[in-house]
């Protein structure tokens, strides 16, 4: 099974859906590094896990009227978490839960404190921050514009290990970034969602992804994160996919469709660095 792999869609999209939460698998040589027994490691699995989001991002392609790409991680994210920041800027990093866990959703010890996380970074992490990259620059070289829409799930509860946890927890959290996220992404993807239960704004999970090399420096590069509360969709924790699946698919879908091909300020190519 590869790491991770990128899913074609139509040649002149620029939306990329991001799944990078989905799986399960970890190589054997990783599961030695770990803990937990085999039946705790499982259950911890139920927690962490966004279950059900990869098929859900496939669901949402297969019917939009334009299919998205998608860049869908096949290991979990125990084995390394592609979206945290693999430095001291990770605020995860208070809870044992930077770029390599040494601490589960619940605080307990998952890998020893003094565990180097540089192997499973130059194995995992770049290599997969890399092929991102390439992603969304495919996408700039092909339409002027990427879209990432970063597709996440969260538990009804909060678990020990969230450092925002007691704020609202909507139907749907909408997170943002001030730079990539623009107000007509926003306004589209309530609109999308609006009949899933409600919306939310960054809570209790904020912000968005954005490969590096264009952080914060190339406005063609827009970026949302929807995460999804479980229990609209699924039978907590780890459980199996109900009909809410279907109808957050079609919320997905439809806000596909209303980017492309987007607003015409922002089919133009604007220089790296900003106007």
């Amino acid at each position: 099974m590869p790491a991770f792999e990128l899913l074609p869609g139509a040649s002149d999209s620029p939306v990329l859906l991001h799944v990078p939460h989905s799986a399960r698998a970890i190589p054997r040589d990783v599961r030695d590094g770990i803990l937990l027994d085999e039946a705790a490691l499982e259950r911890e699995l139920d927690h962490i896990t966004d279950a059900h989001t990869a098929e859900l991002a496939g669901r949402a392609a297969g019917v939009a009227g334009k299919a998205p790409w998608r860049f869908v991680n096949r290991l979990s994210r125990l084995v390394v978490d592609p979206e945290r920041f693999p430095d001291e800027r990770e605020e995860m990093l208070a809870v044992g839960m930077g770029a390599v866990y040494t601490r589960t959703t619940h605080r307990a010890e998952l890998r020893p404190a003094d565990t180097d996380p540089r192997p499973l970074v130059e194995r995992y992490f770049r290599p997969y921050a890399e092929a991102m990259t390439r992603a969304v620059a495919g996408r700039l070289a092909a339409t002027g514009r990427a879209v990432i829409v970063d597709v996440h799930s969260y538990p009804a509860r909060a678990l020990p290990y969230e450092l925002h946890g007691d704020g609202p927890r909507p139907p749907v959290c909408l997170g943002t970034d001030p730079f990539h996220t623009p107000p007509k992404l926003l306004a589209a993807a309530r609109e999308a969602f609006a009949g899933c239960g409600g919306t939310g704004l960054d809570s209790p999970f904020a912000g968005t992804y954005v490969p590096l090399a264009y952080y914060g420096t190339d406005p063609r590069v827009e970026a949302l994160m929807i995460e999804l509360r479980r229990d609209t969709y699924m039978d907590e924790p780890g459980g199996p996919a109900g009909p809410g699946l279907d109808r957050l698919a079609a919320a997905l879908a439809t806000l596909v469709d209303a980017l492309w091909p987007g607003p015409a300020e922002n089919a133009a190519a604007t220089p790296v660095g900003g106007p």
